[in-house]
């Protein structure tokens, strides 16, 4: 699909300064467009591309200043960076367009189906689904017995959704990710085996949540695990069974939280961090990439750190230490020899 840099000034509400009729079929950043690309400046850092870039189109600043001859038309703007944004968003709505039911497929005949939904070639609705409008069910998908869906749901290839779970408004779930498998419940018998705990709970998934790709969430053993509104979780993360996850919180992928954990709103996990369960950690909390949490967080607003965690500027104190640990070894052993020496000359 092409836009001309008219079309795109128009959607804009920018002016053009060049050919108004340049035409574009796709977006590139600017050090390696090519012809019939789209492409932005906002970044002075990046001011020497915009007289060497083959892009078609390029969007400035209006007050971006030239200093050069540029080849590209210009189409100028408040602010380059957020209408580049907006364009990118548009882009990806025309980009990820489907609807009606693809064959094959299989729609239990209880399912109740919203309006202007999409079903991919594939999948599996089963009974007494309850899928809103807007949905988008990519090909690969399976929603078990009794799963809700709110409005405007993206479910991408390979997504499975277990019986009893309910996931709210405008919620995007990423290639296999899987909500509501059971909770790691096992209970050790006399002879030194386990017996399976049946999880009977499900997964609730409030609105606005974002889960990546192969992220597991389990369902709770009685109750719920709950993702509140808001939460973006990366891929390859792993939420155990009745983990309550507070609003607009961010955790990177490969963190781990075990079981009955309770997470405030607002807090942030970097990559690998592990939690230990039935702790609870308070709003605003920031823990530092591979960081192990084993005792619950109490103060707001606070960054962690470290393997057990400790409040940051702890942590990195400790690390100075630890850094010197070889020089203090060192140390050490040149005064056990002035030690032994000095026993020497006593005898």
């Amino acid at each position: 699909m092409q836009f001309t840099a008219k079309d795109i000034a128009f959607m804009l509400n920018g002016t053009v300064e060049g050919d108004p009729l340049a035409a574009v079929s796709q977006l590139s950043k600017i050090e390696e467009a090519q012809n019939g690309s789209l492409s932005f400046l906002a970044n002075p850092k990046y001011e020497q591309y915009l007289y060497t870039t083959k892009a078609s189109i390029v969007i400035v600043n209006n007050d971006q200043q030239l200093s050069g001859p540029v080849s590209a038309s210009l189409i100028r703007v408040e602010n380059a960076y957020s209408a580049f944004t907006l364009l990118l968003e548009q882009y990806n709505t025309l980009k990820l367009h489907k609807a009606g039911i693809e064959q094959p497929s299989f729609i239990h005949p209880s399912a109740q189906i919203g309006e202007n939904v999409y079903v991919g070639a594939f999948s599996y609705i089963s009974q007494d689904v309850k899928m809103g409008s807007n949905c988008k069910v990519y090909p690969n998908c399976y929603i078990a017995d009794n799963v809700t869906l709110g409005d405007n749901v993206t479910l991408f290839p390979g997504v499975t959704v277990y019986f009893d779970c309910v996931v709210g408004n405008n919620v995007i779930i990423h290639s296999g990710a899987v909500v509501g498998s059971d909770g790691f419940g096992f209970a050790p018998k006399p002879d030194g085996t386990y017996s399976k705990i049946p999880q009977i709970g499900n997964v609730i998934i409030e609105d606005g949540v974002e889960i990546g790709s192969n992220t597991t969430i389990d369902r709770a053993t009685m109750g719920s695990t709950i993702i509140h509104k808001g939460t973006k979780l990366d891929n390859l993360v792993q939420i155990a069974h009745n983990v309550e996850i507070g609003e607009n919180t961010v955790i990177a992928a490969q963190a781990g939280i075990a079981g009955s954990t309770k997470l405030e709103n607002n807090v942030m996990l970097g990559g690998q961090v592990g939690i230990v369960g039935h702790i609870n950690i308070a709003r605003g909390t920031q823990v530092q990439a591979q960081s192990g949490v084993s005792r619950p967080i109490t103060e707001e607003g606070k960054k962690w750190a470290g393997s057990p965690a400790l409040p940051y500027g702890s942590n990195m104190r400790s690390n100075v230490v630890v850094s010197r640990l070889p020089e203090l070894e060192k140390r050490v052993l040149e005064l056990e020899k002035i030690i032994t020496e000095l026993r020497k000359d006593v005898h």
